[in-house]
């Protein structure tokens, strides 16, 4: 995924100096300032994060304004209309997002019933205009439910004991929640945010590894990274 979003930043940076220079030649005429050339610090990296981040929902919304922007810029639409249409817009793409999540992505929901059936140990952890710590070290991990708002949460696995697949689900509100994992688990994320999102990419799954954490995070002005 790194190496992905160098490649396309590197490419989108050669374009750039590709215009420059063929101005300077006058070989072209390119008019980079054109009205409404300021959306496009929107338009391009919400562009390049589609591609780039597991995160979408946040990209998509942000490429919608800028669009828009652009467009109202441009005359061809009016900026009353901009706002008429912003709320129903993000509220359909949330809408669309939380339906095929809860068709394609339900079996980290299942594991976790089943614990809860089973009767085995989830841990809670939550944190209010606070910060808790939550270290595992040589201890049998089953799951969490991990709560960050206006704080936050750190929970340390490096050390755990995780014997087969288990869930945690994390929810950040204006806070951050920190996982760190050990490197014998594959992790798979599902994130349901506005204006956050969930990170993984200090974490590198291995073919090897027999064992998966499911990490379902919810942010709203907020983050969950996984390390």
């Amino acid at each position: 995924m790194k190496r992905r979003s160098s490649i396309i930043w590197g490419i989108v940076l050669i374009a750039v100096g590709v215009v420059f220079a063929l101005n300077a030649l006058d070989i072209m005429d390119i008019n980079i300032f054109f009205d409404g050339w300021w959306t496009l610090f929107i338009i391009v990296p919400c562009g390049v994060g589609l591609f780039t981040e597991r995160e979408k929902t946040g990209n998509i919304i942000g490429l919608l304004i800028g669009v828009f922007l652009l467009l109202c810029c441009q005359d061809v639409i009016d900026f009353s209309m901009l706002w008429k249409l912003a709320l129903p817009a993000i509220i359909i793409i949330i809408g669309l997002k939380c339906v095929f999540g809860g068709i394609f992505n339900n079996k980290s929901e299942k594991i976790m019933e089943e614990m809860k059936a089973d009767g085995t140990g989830v841990a809670n952890g939550f944190a209010t205009f606070s910060q808790q710590n939550l270290n595992f070290d040589n201890e049998v991990f089953s799951g969490a439910e991990l709560n960050a708002v206006f704080g936050g949460v750190k929970c340390d696995l490096r050390r755990a004991i995780i014997e087969k697949d288990c869930v945690i689900n994390a929810s950040a509100v204006f806070g951050g929640v920190d996982i760190y994992l050990p490197s014998y688990v594959n992790v798979k994320v599902r994130s349901n945010s506005i204006f956050g999102g969930v990170s993984d990419k200090k974490h590198f799954n291995q073919p090897g590894n027999t064992v998966t954490v499911y990490v379902n995070g919810s942010c709203m002005f907020g983050g969950v990274e996984i390390q």
